[in-house]
């Protein structure tokens, strides 16, 4: 099975070796179809990477890190 592929937002940088990652995607209501913006946050293992809140990186899944880092930075988006 391919390994997920997600592209986001840095929402928070203070923690040693891992970054808040914020992924914004559309979905629609499942009584009204109107199309909503959802947001989920995930914890991604940055270890070598000098992240700042605000960047666009993407994010790949990988084996569990910790209780709740499943992710890894694979690279910064320009």
């Amino acid at each position: 099975m391919p390994k997920r592929i997600l592209k986001g937002t840095v929402a928070s940088a203070k923690m040693q070796k891992t970054v808040v990652i914020s992924v914004t995607g559309v979905k629609a209501h499942p009584k009204y179809k109107k199309v909503v913006r959802v947001t989920k946050k995930y914890k991604a293992h940055s270890e070598g990477f000098d992240l700042k809140t605000g960047d666009r990186v993407i994010i790949e899944e990988c084996r569990p890190i910790s209780k709740d880092k499943h992710w890894m930075v694979k690279e910064i988006q320009k």
